[in-house]
């Protein structure tokens, strides 16, 4: 998260490469102010946002809860607790910080009782306990999002750090680096809940190719940081040096430890060590000192939307989107993308000799292995009727200018352009979902587009149907996909054409026409 040096370490046969957390390279004010276009004022036409999810569900929910899962797993896409970490790392002053809840002699006895359950040098000092009371200050609505985020990533943290000797409190460290999200990217490129760059990440065997980034992987990605901590502990003999190796490089940290005069404890050499390292250690004891003190100063233990108990992985055995998986299971793709966060563009790919896993709640693992042969047959329908890739050159960095029309959301753009919902909000400053008609978008497209034209548009034909027709009613929990499978040779598209359907939303109690041959 921090500035990373590139260094070749010539002494030890290696070298690392851990950079700052990205600096938003769009201004959040940035607005798009296309509502005047022709002349006519198009502001008064709001579409209202759609959840960007696939799922095919339309079972009856509480208005009031909705809301509050989507706060959440807006939560889980926002970079801005990733921000945030990164600003109060660099920006760190020392300063004295008037904070009267937290007694100097409280903080003091509570830091000596964390001294002496860690192999951390936790001694109380001025600048320590200004970075303290600081984030209690000014910062307890991210730190008590962090603490529900950490109900799910602490216990396999935990569990592997275990398994190679390392300290548990290591687990803090990986709020310091990501705020926990695990599609942190910096600007530089380090990636993941552990900030790995790519070099490093292959070093210590984490897989990293057009459709997966295993740096981004939890589990994955938590061993191979525990095995590079290890290697830097070896080396220093001391945990508040590897800390400080893992942030700026082990060369940086050797020559603190020679401009100070052969100091080795990191609070006498950290004037000289990079501006970041120097604010890296107490960011990491102060988020140590206040999770582990967390129910003293008022925060409260929230549940996650998931535990990591309550999931369990498949091994694919076709390439498969997470879009397909919400289709036919009926699990909203947020919940997918925050499960499969290595997957970069929502696609698992199936390749001979690599085990390419797709995580699912519990209580959709047994509906999808008992139906994998019908799945895949879905899918494999579904990838043979798409858009095939267009034989002109096509660069991924142009980009497009979108104007919103009736209809359009978030969600449905970004899979037209291969794009991600938070990217479009990015690229055009967007705080919320919320479009308005004539709006103009800035895109970078990942996949092959066609500009439409009035002229080349083509009015598509509904097949008329035949044969021996039924009605099917509608259920609660039905989809296109579930429908089909109880009638022997028809497909989605069958039910789409004979019923005028564009999309694949459906409504209990809705009539459905079905040709039964």
């Amino acid at each position: 998260m921090a500035f990373r040096f590139f260094i070749v370490y010539l002494f030890l046969g290696f070298g690392t490469c851990f950079s700052q957390i990205q600096d938003s390279t769009l201004s959040q004010k940035q607005q798009v102010k296309d509502s005047i276009i022709d002349g006519k004022d198009l502001t008064v036409k709001k579409i209202e946002a759609v959840k960007d999810s696939a799922s095919i569900k339309k079972l009856e929910d509480l208005e009031f809860a909705a809301k509050l899962d989507e706060k959440w797993l807006e939560e889980l896409y926002s970079n801005n607790l990733f921000d945030t970490i990164y600003k109060s790392v660099t920006e760190l002053t020392y300063e004295p910080v008037d904070y009267p809840e937290l007694h100097t002699d409280t903080l003091k006895r509570r830091l000596k009782e964390l001294d002496a359950r860690t192999p951390f040098n936790v001694e109380y000092n001025p600048a320590l306990e200004s970075v303290i009371k600081s984030y209690l200050k000014r910062r307890r609505k991210h730190l008590q999002k962090l603490m529900t985020l950490s109900a799910f990533y602490f216990p396999m943290f935990e569990e592997e750090l275990d398994k190679h000797d390392i300290p548990l409190e290591i687990k803090y460290l990986a709020i310091v680096e990501s705020a926990l999200k695990p599609r942190a990217k910096s600007r530089v490129g380090a990636t993941g809940l552990w900030q790995f760059m790519f070099g490093t990440g292959k070093e210590h065997g984490l897989d990293v190719s057009s459709y997966v980034d295993e740096r981004s992987d939890p589990i994955k990605s938590t061993k191979a940081a525990a095995e590079y901590l290890t290697r830097l502990y070896k080396i220093f003999g001391d945990w508040d040096l590897a800390l400080a190796a893992y942030n700026s490089g082990p060369g940086n940290v050797t020559k603190a430890i020679r401009r100070s005069g052969g100091y080795q404890n990191y609070w006498n050499i950290r004037h000289n060590l990079p501006r970041e390292t120097a604010g890296y250690l107490p960011a990491f004891l102060a988020n140590m000192y206040i999770f582990e003190y967390a129910e003293a100063h008022g925060f409260k233990k929230l549940k996650p939307e998931f535990a990591l108990i309550e999931t369990d992985t498949v091994r694919v055995k076709h390439m498969i989107t997470l879009d397909q998986v919400s289709e036919v299971t009926g699990t909203p793709i947020e919940q997918l993308q925050f499960l499969n966060p290595s997957y970069k563009l929502d696609i698992i790919p199936f390749i001979e000799k690599e085990n390419y896993a797709l995580r699912l709640p519990r209580d959709v693992v047994g509906s999808f292995v008992n139906n994998e042969e019908k799945i895949y047959a879905f899918v494999k329908e579904e990838f043979a009727k798409r858009e095939k890739p267009l034989p002109q050159f096509f660069n991924a960095n142009d980009k497009i200018r979108y104007r919103v029309r009736s209809g359009d959301y978030l969600g449905k753009i970004a899979r037209k352009y291969g794009v991600r919902v938070s990217q479009i909000k990015q690229w055009n400053g967007l705080r919320s979902n919320n479009l308005k008609i004539g709006q103009r978008l800035t895109i970078y497209p990942r996949k092959p587009y066609v500009a439409s034209s009035s002229s080349t548009k083509k009015v598509a034909k509904t097949k008329p149907i035949s044969g021996n027709v039924t009605t099917y009613t509608v259920k609660s929990g039905d989809s296109l996909w579930s429908i089909s499978q109880k009638f022997p040779g028809v497909s989605v598209q069958n039910i789409k054409d004979w019923n005028d359907i564009s999309g694949n939303k459906l409504k209990p109690g809705m009539k459905l026409k079905i040709s039964k041959g």
